[in-house]
């Protein structure tokens, strides 16, 4: 039987404030067994590069990184956010190892093709090294991981917590019997956005399409629920989207398939 892992993806306004930052990392410290940690820092790179007269630009919320803040996310993602993460772990005697992935080409990706928009070095997960992951993991290590990838040609990149979440996730659960946890504002998905306690404690697949079709669903949480059902066919147990608060693996939405 495989040992337990959890995978926690946690967005950039939950860890670069104070008050949410202590409490998430209390909460995740706390959590038994493997684990991993993922997260953001977008809040704290448009800060800044507005400290460095780098201007910010953003198109349907992702950012574009051009070469100037390729630097500053680099800089922000890679040591700043991650850094100041793995020092606190530390602290709470978790052996917390910071990591982009470039470390250790733990995690491979090309520079997303320019289509509509050019969103300049943003990569595109092609491959994550769950080998060298579940052997660091195995030895009691646990890696906190940045939203930065490479593409083995000498170039970092910028990509989306939650892409690499879930791509680390499925390369794990060929070792690990793996949850992945991503945590947000809300306490899960809602039935009725304007109520937060409508929390919809179980979802499959079918219930999901039938969801989206009366649009109940609908907007950016379709994407983070498809990503969610392409996890499970692929290797991972369980998936759940809960607060930030509350990444103890029974609250918010756990969606099985």
């Amino acid at each position: 039987m495989k040992e337990k892992l959890t995978v926690v993806k946690v967005g950039g306004k939950i860890v670069e404030e104070e008050d949410s930052l202590v409490q998430l990392l209390e909460d995740f410290s706390k959590i038994e067994g493997k684990k991993v940690l993922v997260h953001g820092g977008g809040r704290s790179a448009t800060k800044i590069a507005g400290q460095l007269g780098i201007e910010s630009q953003m198109v349907n919320g992702r950012r574009i990184t051009d070469a100037a803040m390729l630097d500053v996310v680099t800089m922000v993602y890679g040591g700043l956010v991650n850094k100041n993460i793995v020092a606190r772990l530390q602290a709470k005697g978790v052996n917390a190892l910071g990591l982009t992935g470039a470390d250790m080409d733990v995690i491979h990706s090309h520079k997303r093709p320019v289509k509509d928009v050019d969103y300049g070095y943003v990569g595109d997960v092609e491959t994550v090294n769950g080998q060298i992951l579940s052997s660091l993991i195995s030895r009691d290590i646990v890696p906190v991981m940045a939203p930065l990838t490479h593409d083995g040609h000498g170039h970092i990149l910028n990509t989306n917590a939650d892409t690499i979440a879930g791509e680390t996730a499925k390369a794990l659960a060929e070792y690990f019997d793996v949850t992945l946890i991503y945590s947000f504002e809300k306490k899960g998905v809602l039935k009725d956005p304007e109520d937060d306690d409508s929390v919809i404690a179980h979802i499959n697949e079918e219930e999901f399409k039938a969801y989206v079709l009366d649009g109940t669903i609908q907007g950016g949480m379709i994407p983070k629920l498809e990503n969610a059902f392409d996890a499970l066919h692929k290797g991972v147990s369980k998936v759940i989207i809960t607060l930030a608060s509350a990444i103890d693996g029974t609250q918010g939405t756990i969606i099985e398939k």
